[in-house]
C-alpha cells in the first residue's frame, strides 16, 4: 500500500485514478502512469482533510503487492508532484494538526516496538488517551491551584479568600498524591515497553546455555559437555509475567589461548557492564571452578543473583537463600527444578507488579518518567513554601515550572528539538 497525505490532494487523485474516489469507500480503480498506460489495478480510498488520520487530505493505493509493481506506482505518485515521507512524518503532522497529542503519537511506535501481549494492550490504552487524561487532570488541578495563589499576588488589596480558607496545602498533598500514582503506573508502563537486559555469566560449562534454553522454552543454544562451546554473545528475548526480558548467555569466563574465545570473553565483559541484572552461575557439584574471575568480573553495585545450577547431580531441592542482601537460588536448569524461583526473583528485582492486559498502566518513556520526577521535584520544593509564612512568589513560580513539566509530556509545552528526536525514531509511513 501506499498513502499520501497532504494538501488538494484530489487533483493528484484524478491524475493517477483518472477520478476522485468517494470519500471513505473502497473503490476498486485503475492507476496509470503519466502516458496514460495500466500500472496496476487496486482499491482506492479518499479521506479529504480534516476527516483523516494527519488531518490533511489523504489518499491510499493498494496495489498486488509485487515489488516492481509498487515502485512503479511509487514512481508514479513523485512524478505526480509527491515526495517520501520521512521517518515518523505521518504522526507528526497528526500531531500538528491536533489530531492526535504526544503521548497517543509516541503510543503508535510502542504499538509497533511491543514485544509481548501485554506491552501491546498497554500501548493501545495509552492510544485511546488514558495516559492523556491522568496528566491533562493534573495540568489543571495546577492551573485551578496558581489561580488563587497568583490572584492573590495581583491583588493584594482586594477581599480575596485568606490563604487558609484556600486550604492550599491540602490541595497540594492531593495533587502530589496523583502525580505519584501516576509515575508508579508510568513505571510499569516503562518496563514493559523497554523490559530488562539480563546477562548470563560464569565459568565454563556451568549450564548458562541450558538456562537460556529453559528461560526461552526452545532449543536457542548449542549445548555440549565441552568447555568453550559458547563463543560469542546469544540473545533472546522472552515474557516473563508479561515483561520483556532480553538474556543473553555469554560465553565462559577463564584463562584462554584461544583467540576466538578471547574475543567471546571480551563481549561477556561489555554485556556484564551494560546488563540490568547478571545472573551469575555456578556448578553445585563443582563450586570452586574458576570463581575467582567470574566474581571479579562484576562491576561494583551491578544488581546479580548467584545461581547455584545442577542440583539435580547432587540430590538438592530448590530453595532461595538471602544472604547480606544477596539473593542465591539452587536450581536445576536441566530439569527445570527451582526456574519458577527465579522468575520470581526476577520480577521483584525489576519491580514489576503484574497487572491483567495492562490495566492502569501507561506506556511510558523514559522522557516521560523524567518530566514527572522533574515535576514532583517542583512540587515538594512548592510545599516548603507553604510551610510558617506563605512565599507566595516562589510557590506560584514552583507551580508553574511544575505545570510545564507535566505538559511538555503531552506536547502542549514542548521544544521544537525534542520533537524531532522522538520522530526520528518511527519508521517510513507511520
Amino acid at each position: 500500500m501506499i498513502r499520501i497525505s497532504g494538501k488538494h490532494l484530489a487533483k493528484l487523485a484524478e491524475a493517477i485514478l483518472g477520478k476522485i474516489p468517494k470519500p471513505r469507500y473502497a473503490c476498486l480503480s485503475q492507476f496509470h502512469d503519466t502516458g496514460g498506460q495500466i500500472i496496476d489495478q487496486g482499491i482506492a480510498l479518499f479521506f479529504p482533510a480534516p476527516h483523516s488520520y494527519t488531518g490533511e487530505d489523504v489518499l491510499e493505493l493498494q496495489g498486488h503487492g509485487g515489488p516492481a509493481v509498487m515502485d512503479l506506482l511509487l514512481s508514479r505518485c513523485l512524478a505526480a508532484g509527491a515526495r517520501l515521507a520521512q521517518p515518523g512524518e505521518f504522526t507528526l503532522r497528526a500531531y500538528l494538526n491536533d489530531k492526535i497529542d504526544l503521548i497517543q503519537a509516541e503510543s503508535v511506535a510502542a504499538i509497533i516496538e511491543a514485544s509481548t501481549h501485554e506491552a501491546a494492550r498497554c500501548a493501545i490504552h495509552s492510544l485511546q488517551g488514558h495516559f492523556s487524561s491522568r496528566i491533562e487532570e493534573l495540568v489543571s488541578l495546577l492551573i485551578r491551584l496558581r489561580m488563587f495563589i497568583e490572584a492573590t499576588l495581583d491583588f493584594p488589596e482586594e477581599e480575596t479568600d485568606n490563604l487558609q480558607t484556600l486550604q492550599i496545602n491540602s490541595k497540594l498533598a492531593h495533587i502530589q498524591a496523583l502525580l505519584e500514582q501516576i509515575f508508579q503506573a508510568a513505571q510499569q508502563g516503562n518496563l514493559l515497553q523497554e523490559g530488562i537486559r539480563i546477562v548470563l555469566m560464569g565459568a565454563p560449562n556451568v549450564g548458562k546455555s541450558s538456562l537460556l534454553n529453559q528461560l526461552a522454552q526452545e532449543e536457542a543454544a548449542i549445548v555440549t559437555e565441552i568447555p568453550g562451546t559458547t563463543r560469542d554473545t546469544i540473545q533472546r528475548t522472552i515474557s516473563i509475567a508479561g515483561m520483556p526480558v532480553r538474556v543473553i548467555d555469554t560465553a565462559g569466563l577463564r584463562e584462554t589461548d584461544d583467540v576466538v574465545e578471547q574475543k567471546g570473553i571480551e563481549r561477556t565483559l561489555a554485556a556484564i557492564k551494560d546488563a540490568t541484572l547478571v545472573l551469575r552461575l555456578m556448578d553445585s557439584s563443582r563450586p570452586s571452578i574458576a570463581e575467582d574471575s567470574v566474581q571479579n568480573a562484576i562491576p561494583a553495585g551491578k544488581p546479580h543473583i548467584t545461581l547455584f545450577n545442577k542440583i539435580d547431580l547432587v540430590n538438592e531441592n530448590p530453595r532461595i537463600e538471602e544472604q547480606a542482601g544477596n539473593s542465591a537460588i539452587y536450581l536445576s536448569a536441566k530439569t527445570g527444578a527451582g526456574i519458577e524461583l527465579l522468575r520470581k526473583k526476577i520480577l521483584e528485582i525489576a519491580g514489576w507488579r503484574f497487572n491483567q492486559a495492562g490495566e492502569g498502566v501507561f506506556m511510558a518513556r523514559q522522557r516521560h518518567l523524567e518530566a514527572l520526577q522533574q515535576a514532583k521535584r517542583y512540587l515538594e520544593n512548592a510545599q516548603g513554601f507553604t510551610q510558617g509564612v506563605y512565599q507566595l512568589e516562589l510557590l506560584a513560580e514552583e507551580l508553574k515550572l511544575a505545570q510545564n513539566a507535566l505538559s511538555s509530556i503531552t506536547g502542549q509545552f514542548t521544544a521544537d528539538d525534542l520533537l524531532g528526536e522522538i520522530f526520528s525514531h518511527f519508521c517510513i509511513g507511520k
